[in-house]
């Protein structure tokens, strides 16, 4: 088993972040963009309850269903669209290796 697995995260602004994450340390998504100093704000926390870290699914790869939690608060986000995840409530984890997100707009 890997440690280390490898995601891409495009910006708000289309640029490309190569970003490498730990898979041995019980990390989310939201987590390892926050360290990476990508805008993500992550204002709960990662309890999924604000739409802070709202991102697009581009690649893939086999996720968690999203929870109830996280249904409810994509039903009031912005720019929702059917690739839309909560990046808080996406492990770490090695099935994910390569994963693509796009960081979702925030509302003005």
């Amino acid at each position: 088993m890997e440690e280390n697995i490898k995601l891409t995260v495009i910006d708000r602004e289309g640029t490309e972040h190569n970003l490498e994450a730990p898979t041995d340390m019980n990390f989310n998504l939201m987590e390892i963009m926050k360290a990476a100093e990508l805008p993500v704000e992550g204002t709960c926390g990662g309890m999924a309850l604000c739409a802070s870290c709202h991102c697009y699914i581009e690649s893939d790869h086999p996720l968690n269903q999203p929870s109830d939690d996280e249904e409810d608060m994509l039903d009031q986000a912005f720019f929702v669209e059917d690739n839309s995840r909560l990046s808080c409530q996406i492990p770490i984890v090695e099935s994910i290796n390569g994963l693509t997100v796009t960081l979702a707009p925030v509302s003005e």
